[in-house]
């Protein structure tokens, strides 16, 4: 497996594998699907942190992950997701994979931290805690334990506030 930036001849393949990460018989077009060609379109598409697992012959995607402008407190952060691993890659450390290396990308191009809304188990081995550890707000106060960050190594403590995702979140 090989991560890497994605390109736009990935952009089918992407949108393939999220509809097969996420599909379930009540929705036969995840709303992953959508919210991911929306973020392509908005200004908070950060392309650099766009990230596709190829397999070994480098030949079919078969996971991504994406992060997008936010803020938190009006200070420029990113927002994690959505993360998709093919269904017969999972559980064979793409994900584990692709986390580490947005968050080493995100760290390398200076942001201070990284949010996302996913379970505590999960993400907490990346070293990602419940938001309100670092007095970040989640926009939803019901998502509780589950709105969690990572600070990287531009992160100080001074930076606080209500977290605001990229505008598509709010719509789709």
């Amino acid at each position: 497996m090989l991560i890497r930036r994605e390109t736009p001849d990935d952009v089918p393949a992407v949108q393939a594998l999220t509809g097969e990460a996420f599909a379930s018989a009540d929705r036969p077009v995840p709303v992953e699907v959508t919210l991911l060609a929306e973020l392509r379109r908005s200004d908070a598409w950060l392309p650099e942190l766009s990230l596709v697992a190829v397999d070994s012959d480098g030949e079919s995607v078969i996971g991504h992950v994406v992060c997008t402008r936010a803020h938190a407190g009006g200070t420029p952060v990113v927002g994690l997701g959505p993360l998709s691993v093919a269904p017969e890659h999972q559980r064979k450390g793409v994900g584990l994979a692709l986390v580490h290396t947005a968050l080493g990308a995100a760290d390398a191009l200076g942001e201070p931290l990284v949010a996302l809304l996913g379970s505590p188990d999960y993400y907490g081995r990346y070293g990602f805690r419940a938001s309100t550890d670092y007095r970040i707000t989640p926009p939803d106060p019901a998502w509780g334990p589950y709105f969690q960050v990572r600070p990287l190594s531009g992160y100080t403590p001074s930076l606080s506030g209500a977290f605001r995702y990229a505008e598509p979140f709010d719509r789709v």
